[in-house]
């Protein structure tokens, strides 16, 4: 299927424009919800941060009235009186040309301090325009390609004020600049390449992401593209503390890998982009403690501890296996079978309570659904989901011990799950539900939350009337956009609850799994269908209202992007079966 060369159109008030690579974006959203009049460039590098404020402008200095339209190589600003227009040439470096109205490139920060703001300078060296950043620490260069600087302000200023320079048309009606990020020095700017050749390179790499990861896409799958996209822009480059090529939740502010998100754009990535797949599965993995938990998250220059996320890795690395096109060698599969018995042995210890059978919580943190109501009466807890990934994990690594010849280790891992499975059914299997229980107090309880339905993930594991009970309930939190993570009907439901209330990719793409291995076809079949739905009407955020369907928070968030290309490609490989 040939793709359309110049790719989706998109609402950069939604989606960052960037590229395959880049640790900065160009979006008005310069913080953790707060929008800009203007787009900037914003880099990821120690933290977000906006750097550079990019403002058309007049011939007279005023500010233009611009719309901005957005596809996966070209940005523009389009006035009546000309146009800008932006193009990545590298991860690093956009160019930008102007016809009729003139860019000023400034500071976004005016006060520099001697621990903050940006600096500002011409280099004579370059002979180019250079702004030095505390928050990242590093420098953007512009080196002017065509046209005159009509203004400029600031340089070698310091205290507070305005920094930047205005690029203005030159004797044929254009301009041109380069724009560029890195450390302490590069050779001055040099490229043959023309501003269309860019713009052309740019369409083609996309594209050629887009046919790798979704070469099953078709007008039934709308959003295929648009989701390929806000994977394809949101992977960085090898830097600091993040040791691969990584895709990022998103390239807003929540720019981190945390350890449950990066299974899912792995799977997604699998058939076509194997090797980034690989990457992203294995990265929170370089960061293990040696007491084999993983880290909460990965991001350019931290890694916290301070909390875990669940241990869904095993069910992970299972799908992962059978996606790739090629099966890991027995080197990854030995690695990888290393990685997940240190990260099973500290559940089974650092987190299970002497003379217990099962693992707790410290926080619903550690569960990936932070103030779920199960929590509610206790933080400390033992939750059913939480043995059921560990029993899946358990079954991975006699897996693994299998294809390696470990004959010992098959039958540890297999009795180890079996005796997990036997406790969490005498332990927490309550009438007709599951319970949790307070590792201090003792007590147990059940909620309304659909994290205590989350153990259909063992699906052909469960018993038949054990499969249908947690089926029932699951239908009861469906609404017409897709599984609610609160009862709507809950006193504790919350529109923009988090996870009391709104719809979250992870928790559908788990339990539509589970659903389907369970035989419970038809429900799965529906969850698919609605949060697809709601992707193709309102994006890939982080999550959703759960009954109007509305983005809330990040609303460029890859796992949600990742979970639709998953169910998308499920669900054309079904039909076309």
């Amino acid at each position: 299927m040939t793709a359309a060369r110049s790719g989706p159109a998109f609402s950069v008030h939604d989606i960052p424009f960037s590229t395959h690579g880049s640790w900065f974006d160009i979006s008005p959203v310069v913080a953790e919800k707060t929008y800009a009049e203007d787009l900037h460039l914003v880099s990821h590098q120690n933290g977000m941060h906006a750097v550079l404020r990019l403002m058309p402008l007049l011939g007279t200095g005023d500010r233009a009235e611009t719309r901005v339209e957005a596809t996966p190589g070209l940005l523009s600003w389009i006035g009546e009186g000309g146009r800008v227009d932006l193009a990545f040439e590298s991860p690093d470096t956009v160019r930008l040309r102007g016809t009729g109205l003139d860019l000023e490139v400034s500071a976004a920060a005016e006060a520099l301090t001697p621990f903050s703001g940006t600096y500002f300078f011409h280099d004579p060296a370059a002979d180019a325009h250079v702004f030095t950043s505390y928050e990242t620490g590093r420098r953007y260069r512009v080196t002017v390609l065509s046209g005159t600087v009509a203004r400029r302000a600031g340089g070698q200023a310091l205290g507070t004020g305005e920094r930047g320079l205005v690029t203005t048309a030159g004797a044929n009606g254009t301009w041109e600049v380069a724009l560029e990020e890195f450390d302490a020095s590069r050779p001055p700017y040099a490229s043959s390449a023309t501003f269309g050749e860019i713009v052309a390179s740019a369409r083609s790499s996309f594209a050629d992401f887009l046919e790798a990861v979704a070469p099953w896409r078709s007008s039934a799958t709308p959003a295929a593209e648009l989701a390929a996209y806000v994977l394809w822009s949101a992977t960085v480059r090898p830097a600091g503390l993040v040791t691969r090529h990584a895709v990022l939740m998103s390239k807003h502010w929540m720019d981190k890998v945390w350890s449950w998100d990066h299974c899912f754009n792995a799977l997604a990535l699998a058939p076509g982009c194997p090797e980034l797949a690989s990457d992203q599965f294995a990265l929170p993995f370089d960061h293990q403690e040696p007491g084999g938990a993983l880290p909460d998250s990965v991001t350019h220059s931290e890694v916290l501890y301070n909390f875990v996320k669940p241990p869904i890795h095993g069910w992970a690395y299972g799908h992962l296996r059978r996606r790739l096109p090629t099966p890991p060698g027995r080197a990854e599969l030995a690695q990888t079978y290393d990685r997940l018995e240190r990260w099973t042995d500290f559940w089974l210890t650092a987190r299970r309570a002497p003379g217990s059978e099962l693992a707790h919580y410290q926080h619903g943190n550690d569960s990936g659904w932070d103030n779920a109501t199960t929590f509610d009466p206790e933080r400390v807890v033992v939750t059913a989901d939480l043995t059921a990934f560990l029993i899946l994990q358990m079954r991975e690594l006699a897996a693994l011990a299998a294809q390696l010849g470990r004959a010992d280790e098959t039958l540890r891992w297999t009795r180890a799950a079996d005796a997990a499975h036997s406790a969490l059914l005498d332990q927490l299997w309550s009438h007709d539900r599951f319970v949790s229980r307070g590792v201090d107090s003792g007590d147990t309880w059940s909620s309304t939350s659909l994290l205590d339905l989350m153990p259909i993930v063992l699906g052909e594991h469960l018993p038949g009337p054990v499969g249908s009970a947690l089926a029932d309930r699951i239908k009861a939190h469906l609404t017409p956009h897709g599984l609610a993570t609160e009862l709507t009907t809950s006193p504790r439901y919350l529109a923009d609850g988090y996870w009391r209330g709104p719809i979250w990719a992870p928790a559908t793409v788990l339990i539509e799994d589970g659903l389907r291995r369970a035989g419970h076809l038809r429900l799965a079949d529906d969850i698919s269908a609605r949060f697809r739905a709601l992707c193709e009407t309102h994006g890939f955020a982080e999550n959703f209202d759960a009954l109007t369907g509305a983005g809330l928070r990040d609303r460029a968030y890859t796992w949600t992007a990742s979970s639709y290309l998953l169910l998308a490609e499920a669900h054309t490989r079904r039909g076309s079966d």
